[in-house]
């Protein structure tokens, strides 16, 4: 697949595998197709016609009416090409237009009259032309049952069609469904190009089964790759597709029927005598019957995984049983599976997501992948564009199990449920006999520094003096020096990373963190006194950018000619703009300072190839024009000291309460020695990180100018391309002034196909995705369980978000969405609330909630769906759990 400059993709299937003549031929044999190709065929016809050459596999016989038929007909048509270029400049948003120009496309097809060549074709290729002789004819479109995107049910298919000229009728309505609005649609959201599609259609000889169904090779729900599950009917299969009749379900694991479901099934479809389908009723003593036995439910799987084999992915088999056997009658790949890690052995693996810890769950491109591998000391695994630890070593020794299930617990609660599902099972991950010795924890125990802020300044300083010479060093280097450097500069950035010292600190404010929480509540009964401590602490990093961001705002608020230009930009060029508006040069220069300290920051920051602030400056814009809008001058310095007096004010409450407690010198002596702690370091907590980004924004830079040197030497196409290259092939690229450019555009479909994956927080090498669970038995009916990181309770509208740049938040809004890294931050200062989908203890959304004084629940399952925009819902941030309030009666 290629791509165009207004994003939409080009389906551009690979024909090297098709004859040469074979393209341009209007009918061709199933088995006659000896290497069939999507632009042929479509992909279903290229599967049926794989399938037909699979040892012990029936495949109805028939042909196929190839694309070139297509294109050639709607070539004759001007009118219809004329309609569909008009159709590519629709977008999603002009539902009505989308709806009435379809509809006229798939009119104008089916009213097409076909050659006369092109009907003798057909009419030659029909086996049996017998009067009770019938066909399945169905569409086979080239953007379908493709690895990335199957467009299953998108397209028409017809059943027991009789007669050649029901056949070329039936054929332009497949054609003309490549037009339905679900279609459409479906092309829409993938972002595929209406014109670069054309559809194939399938004859294939009809079967007249007692039983259809559907084998998935992959547990489609779970994942677990080891489990197949079928779904069966009496008849045809149209009665499961269409949800008229009930099915049987079934559960199959290592030869083994692990789970059976028999429905009642009231009715069967069959094929009519007259061409068509009919429901008949299934006799009352055969109802509750199961459709398949033991031995012939085994044998189906068995045949399903021989297939599986074939295409070297999980497949969605649709079957039938005649008297002569199992014929199988379409295979498409599962597209929703999650990847599994490559793990180089049979044993059995747990892996568990760095995305969730790192609070960006996106699908990240190969030479972002490579680059933080590069930065962690910890071996990680790729899968879906996402990296995973294998954490099954500390799960087999007892003691680190235990351990690690602890921690995970205090961080992410949802992680150790799914962790502690795997290790109920008892069998996947067996632990080991006494006397082995566990491997070293992940976390060692740190010891506890007393409050000095000096420590925090001079961590600060030592980072902001590397990156100073990083950036000045790096400046005099290209080619292969230049790769080089950063693989050297990557040391001293892992140095400063995991700098035992740094670690200390920030755990130290951890630890001392859950010391509070803990000990306040069984002293004083009250649950996280230390989200109010925490609020407005010293050298909070992303914190303070947020604030920065409102002292910007306060610049361009009294120049009402900056911020009417403001609201029309449309580029990235409008800093340079600025100069010539009454106000304009002394907004610029606030921006600039701005960027100059935090543009390298963006969302999905641990991602390099993410453009970065500084280069996309118009995303900040919304958020700059509604700080303009709603917030007063002034507002960084009073939220800042508000925070502070709150934190002051708590503490002093909390003494005077603990010095009345037995023991309360004692108490209050502990108590002061952890606040003062906790105030002291935890604002370091997000330093390391802004100094990876810091570093990784100067490799950005210095390689995105290598790539134009490469784009003007001819050995890359677009700049951009790099971004899909791992580090060790940029250096070949760089070496020897070749790419291969097929591996760059696989690349490219392939994170696009990742980018519609939800990505698990625990995965194991069976493929199964577990989520985790809180459970909870103590919330109201309907409530929305999650992980409680910032106390407080507030009502307000529910804003979802999904994307940064469409945020559109008033004073008092409560923020849904799935995750939050540091870009959000200036989000916060004008919440009132914050919900999303991922995040622990000690991720940044609830650092930064906590800082600033916002009630917020983290963890809850399918937030972004479940909460709908602009519903009234209540975050109960300390006891960690949403409500979602009745809409007000009209009067």
């Amino acid at each position: 697949m290629t791509h165009d400059d207004s994003g939409i993709r080009e389906v551009r299937p690979d024909t090297k595998s098709s004859g040469d003549s074979e393209p341009e031929r209007a009918v061709v044999g199933l088995g006659d197709v000896a290497r069939a190709s999507v632009a042929a065929v479509g992909g279903k016809g290229e599967n049926l016609a794989k399938l037909s050459r699979v040892d012990g596999v029936r495949v109805p016989a028939g042909f196929c009416i190839t694309t070139a038929a297509y294109r050639r007909v709607v070539a004759s048509a001007p009118a219809i090409e004329s309609e569909i270029d008009r159709l590519v400049h629709l977008g999603p948003g002009d539902l009505g237009e989308l709806d009435e120009m379809s509809a006229r496309i798939r009119r104008a097809i089916e009213h097409t009259r076909l050659p006369e060549d092109l009907v003798e074709a057909i009419s030659d290729a029909v086996i049996d032309r017998s009067d009770d002789a019938a066909y399945a004819v169905r569409s086979s479109s080239t953007a379908e049952d493709l690895p990335s995107a199957s467009f299953a049910g998108q397209h028409d298919s017809y059943l027991n069609v009789v007669g050649v000229p029901a056949i070329l009728e039936h054929v332009r309505r497949c054609w003309a469904s490549l037009f339905t609005e679900r279609a459409v649609a479906y092309r829409l959201h993938n972002g595929i190009d209406h014109r670069q599609v054309a559809m194939a259609v399938v004859v294939q000889q009809m079967v007249r089964p007692r039983a259809s169904g559907v084998l998935f090779t992959a547990d489609p729900v779970t994942g677990n790759r080891k489990v197949a599950t079928v779904e069966a009917v009496f008849g045809l299969g149209e009665a499961l597709v269409s949800g008229t009749a009930n099915a049987d379900s079934y559960r199959v694991r290592d030869g083994e029927v692990i789970e059976r479901s028999v429905a009642t099934k009231p009715f069967a479809i069959h094929a009519a005598s007259a061409g068509g389908i009919d429901m008949e009723p299934v006799e009352p003593t055969r109802q509750t019957e199961s459709v398949l036995n033991d031995e012939e439910l085994l044998a189906l799987v068995e045949l399903g995984r021989r297939i599986e084999a074939h295409f070297g992915a999980p497949q969605d088999i649709e079957w039938c049983i005649d008297d002569d056997g199992v014929q199988i009658v379409q295979s498409r790949p599962i597209t929703t599976l999650f990847p599994i890690p490559p793990a180089g052995d049979d044993a059995n693996h747990v892996y568990v997501s760095v995305g969730h810890n790192q609070m960006m769950t996106d699908a990240i491109k190969p030479l972002g992948l490579s680059m933080w591998q590069m930065t962690t000391p910890a071996p990680m695994s790729e899968a879906g564009g996402r990296l995973f630890v294998d954490i099954t070593a500390r799960l087999e020794a007892p003691s680190s199990r235990a351990d690690f299930l602890e921690l995970s617990g205090k961080t992410d609660p949802l992680v150790r449920d799914a962790l502690e599902t795997v290790l109920d099972r008892g069998d996947f991950i067996p632990p080991l006999p006494d006397g082995v010795p566990a491997p070293p924890p992940a976390v060692g125990t740190t010891a506890q520094l007393d409050p000095d802020p000096a420590i925090v300044r001079e961590l600060i300083e030592q980072s902001e003096t590397s990156i100073a010479a990083c950036r000045r060093e790096i400046q005099t280097r290209s080619g292969a020096e230049l790769l080089a450097f950063i693989v050297s500069d990557l040391q001293e950035l892992r140095r400063l990373l995991f700098d035992p010292r740094s670690r200390q600190v920030f755990m130290t404010a951890i630890e001392a963190t859950w010391w509070i929480n803990q000990h306040l509540l069984d002293w004083l009964g009250e649950k996280n006194v230390a989200d109010t401590l925490t609020r407005s602490v010293s050298h909070n990093v992303t914190s303070e950018m947020g604030l920065a961001l409102l002292d910007v705002a306060d610049a361009i608020r009294p120049h009402p000619k900056v911020v009417a230009f403001l609201r029309g930009v449309e580029n990235d060029r409008f800093i340079d703009e600025l100069d010539g508006i009454d106000g304009g040069p002394d907004v610029r220069a606030a921006i600039e300072a701005f960027l100059d300290k935090y543009g390298m920051r963006c969302a999905g920051e641990i991602d390099i190839t993410r453009p970065r602030w500084s280069e996309h400056p118009t995303a900040l814009l919304p958020l700059l024009l509604a700080h303009v809008e709603n917030m007063e001058p002034g507002e960084a310095k009073r939220h800042f000291e508000d925070g502070r007096r709150e934190a002051s004010a708590k503490e002093r409450e909390l003494v005077e309460r603990l010095r009345t407690l037995p023991d309360g010198d004692e108490k209050t002596a502990q108590t002061t020695r952890m606040i003062d702690r906790v105030r002291t370091f935890m604002g370091y907590r997000e330093y390391p990180k802004y100094g990876m980004v810091s570093r990784y924004f100067i490799y950005k830079q210095a390689l995105s100018a290598e790539a134009e040197r490469l784009v003007e030497n001819g050995a890359l196409a677009e700049k951009e391309d790099i971004f899909y290259l791992r580090f060790e092939e940029l250096h070949d690229l760089v070496r020897t002034g070749h790419v291969d450019q097929h591996l760059i555009d696989q690349r490219k479909d392939a994170f696009r196909s990742h980018q519609a994956l939800t990505p698990p927080r625990v995965l194991t090498s069976d493929g199964e995705a577990i989520a985790g669970a809180f459970r909870r038995d103590d919330l109201p009916s309907g409530a929305l369980p999650g992980l409680a990181v910032s106390g407080g309770t507030i009502k307000g509208r529910a804003r979802v978000v999904l994307d940064i740049a469409d945020a559109d938040l008033a004073p008092g809004d409560i923020l849904v969405t799935a995750y939050t890294d540091p870009s959000w931050t200036p989000l916060f200062v004008s919440i009132a609330g914050l919900v999303t989908e991922v995040g622990g203890m000690m991720t940044h959304g609830a650092v930064i909630a906590r800082e600033y004084g916002l009630p917020a629940v983290v963890g809850v399952d399918h937030a972004t769906r479940r909460i709908e925009d602009g519903q009234q819902i209540r975050v109960h941030g300390t006891d960690g759990y949403v409500e979602i309030l009745p809409e007000p009666s009209q009067p």
